[in-house]
């Protein structure tokens, strides 16, 4: 038996309903628009990246980036009625918490994978490497008769 049915055998319960009319719960208005943000969200950046619209990999890769932020904002208006008011803004701070986390998490990592490959093929990363370039450019045969 539910904490509601045991309340309202003993007649303590008149007039509260299912004790959850604080919170936002979504109605078929909010879900469509939730949807249908969601699918155009969807929609633009798949034509972007099929269509080839922007000459540059990295450009259509931020600019995805942006739809995926803005639709993460979607899913939790919409569906998950997050808010500022839900359970006196607890919601909200641990939102807030986790992004600060996921961002730091996400731009330490490509800090440490850039350094770690630039650290651990220099020769890569330097154009002006003479001694890498001729030997890549000719046979070693070649290249050691140029030199006698």
């Amino acid at each position: 038996m539910s904490d509601h049915h045991a309340h309202g055998a003993h007649g303590a319960d008149h007039g509260h309903g299912h004790g959850h009319d604080d919170h936002a719960h979504g109605s078929l208005k909010s879900y469509t628009i939730g949807f249908i943000l969601s699918v155009i969200l969807t929609a633009i950046p798949f034509w972007l990246v099929m269509g080839k619209v922007f000459d540059s990999s990295s450009t259509t890769a931020f600019v995805i980036l942006g739809f995926a932020a803005v639709q993460i904002v979607v899913h939790m208006v919409y569906f998950l009625h997050m808010n500022t008011k839900s359970e006196g803004g607890w919601s909200m701070l641990g939102l807030i918490f986790t992004i600060m986390v996921v961002v730091i998490m996400l731009a330490g990592s490509i800090w440490v994978m850039y350094h770690m490959n630039h650290n651990m093929m220099p020769h890569l990363m330097d154009p002006t490497n003479e001694l890498h370039t001729s030997s890549t450019t000719m046979p070693a045969a070649t290249h050691q008769m140029n030199h006698r």
